[in-house]
């Protein structure tokens, strides 16, 4: 393995300097029923396959449609089932029940619960880029922003709020899909190849993560107090707000205990006047 690279985050003002990579395999777009048999039988010869989905987008809140399409990749293609057109064939649903079959996404369990609304399966052998980055080191958890700690490139997310329930992709969306789904795989492929973290360095990196995000937040709530002409008060350490979580949570399992024993004791009472 080689030794741990990776850093913690990336900057938007970084990202947007760095060359644009894309899937340049082959794009077979599977939108007739005929077609399906022919590339889950090329997916099943793989090992490790990297996975995406798209849902034509929504702009108003709790209204969401259901998933339009699904990218399964490899290194050299990557089919695009086109399930407005052909559905959630039996074959598919198999590929991602398939235990000997290494399924690579990001929030993939937002994927997958799209895809079982449409036939439900019981998922196998799938492995989230987001549960494993962690333990690398990498705090940011976009694909793209994971794409470039790892690479150096970025990935192009201009395609993302397209309609992909439109009855024909265009090539700009069938590459941005590819790409996506493309990107998981190497980014899998990467991390494996690489030593992670020991585990106390991965608690110490949660740690400072928490007390960085904790003290942008004060800084946010003291700049609001300022502008009421309200001092500010002194700033907790993470282990005095930690230890006052604690006494919070001891003193309501303190009350908790009282309630629970009042009541006994106030049933007990009852039955025995009843007698």
């Amino acid at each position: 393995m080689e030794e741990n690279h990776y850093i913690h985050r990336i900057s938007k003002e970084l990202l947007q300097w760095m060359p644009v990579d894309a899937f340049e395999g082959e794009v077979i777009v599977v939108d007739k029923e005929e077609m399906v048999a022919e590339a889950v039988n090329y997916l099943r010869q793989q090992s490790v396959l990297g996975v995406d989905t798209e849902a034509r987008p929504s702009f108003q809140r709790g209204i969401h449609y259901p998933t339009a399409l699904v990218q399964v990749a490899t290194h050299e293609r990557c089919y695009l089932f086109r399930l407005t057109h052909v559905g959630m064939p039996q074959e598919l649903a198999d590929l991602f029940a398939d235990p000997n079959i290494l399924k690579v996404g990001l929030a993939f369990r937002d994927d997958i619960n799209g895809l079982r609304r449409r036939r439900n399966f019981t998922p196998a052998n799938c492995v989230d880029i987001q549960s494993m980055v962690v333990k690398y080191g990498i705090l940011d958890l976009g694909l793209q922003k994971i794409y470039a700690i790892c690479f150096g490139k970025k990935i192009s997310k201009t395609q993302q709020l397209t309609n992909w329930e439109n009855s024909h992709l265009t090539p700009e969306q069938a590459r941005y899909a590819s790409t996506d789904a493309w990107a998981t795989l190497l980014i899998y492929e990467d991390l494996i190849a690489h030593e992670p973290l020991a585990a106390k360095e991965v608690e110490a990196l949660k740690r400072e993560e928490k007390e960085r995000m904790i003290e942008h937040q004060q800084e946010i709530q003291d700049q609001r107090l300022r502008e009421k002409g309200i001092e500010p008060p002194p700033h907790l350490t993470l282990e005095e707000r930690e230890e006052r979580q604690a006494a919070k949570r001891r003193e309501s399992r303190k009350r908790k205990r009282q309630r629970v024993s009042a009541r006994k004791k106030e049933l007990k009472e009852q039955k025995e006047q009843n007698k």
